[in-house]
């Protein structure tokens, strides 16, 4: 009997142990997610800031316009991904996702779902844009995308009547690929397209705040340095070597002797 209430005890004590640490092995909200906004803009003037690798979400209305905006530098390739969950009883729509830079211009998709028709009783709908690779500098005329502040809608273009102040959720995340060297340029922007940077004066730009409050994690690229600067020395390097040892291949075994041959 000793020995039994003896187990009992002890199996009683380890369950005890382990209730903490089976709660506390329960997953928890990672930082990322915690800071992470949730709710969306309806002007490009009160977008929501977003950073790179966040998902945000927000809730809306079908019709409703949502904007989020992102910091995007030189030699980047942003990938924006959305997520619509749609109401459980609703028509055929379709939705759209719109990336535009810092000038307001709207950037075209290399590739990726950017439209997309939801059939009726669908759950949710996947949108996806990759844009162009954005360079440091372009041509006035040009469309190419540029560093600075980038803009995000999310709306809906074919709803049917019934379906106007339908509640939806929405996800968005961007994410980049750091292209390289591969797709610098010869300039740079004076100044990256964020909002509000042309009306700071000059001694006040450190300290002001300007519209767009969100920037890479390392800062702005200064637009001279790049790993083509690397490349280009090393391809330096490889001519200079095979210079000398062509020189060396064909330059022979020095003058041909001056004896006659059979003397």
């Amino acid at each position: 009997m000793r020995v039994a209430r003896a187990l009992s005890v002890a199996l009683l004590t380890l369950g005890l142990a382990a209730a903490p640490a089976a709660a506390d092995a329960s997953p928890s909200p990672s930082p990322d997610d915690a800071s992470a906004p949730t709710q969306a803009g309806t002007s490009f003037r009160t977008a929501t800031e977003i950073e790179q690798g966040q998902r945000a979400t927000a809730s809306g209305s079908t019709g409703d316009y949502l904007y989020w905006s992102f910091p995007a530098d030189t030699g980047q390739r942003p990938t924006v991904e959305a997520t619509v969950k749609l109401p459980e009883t609703h028509a055929q729509q379709t939705w759209q996702i719109d990336v535009y830079d810092g000038l307001r211009r709207r950037q075209a998709c290399r590739y990726g779902a950017q439209t997309r028709t939801a059939a009726a009783g669908t759950a949710s709908v996947e949108l996806a844009c990759v844009l162009r690779t954005i360079r440091a500098w372009s041509e006035p005329w040009a469309n190419d995308p540029l560093p600075g502040t980038y803009y995000v809608r999310l709306t809906a273009t074919g709803v049917a009547t019934a379906d106007l102040g339908l509640p939806v959720g929405s996800e968005v995340r961007v994410d980049s690929k750091d292209i390289g060297g591969s797709a610098a340029v010869d300039g740079s922007l004076a100044e990256p397209l964020v909002p509000g940077v042309a009306t700071k004066p000059e001694e006040e730009k450190e300290d002001a705040a300007v519209l767009a409050g969100l920037e890479p994690e390392d800062g702005w690229a200064s637009g001279w340095w790049s790993d083509r600067w690397v490349w280009t020395a090393i391809g330096g390097i490889l001519a200079a070597l095979a210079g000398v040892g062509g020189y060396a291949l064909t330059r022979g075994t020095g003058r041909p002797s001056r004896v006659p041959p059979g003397a």
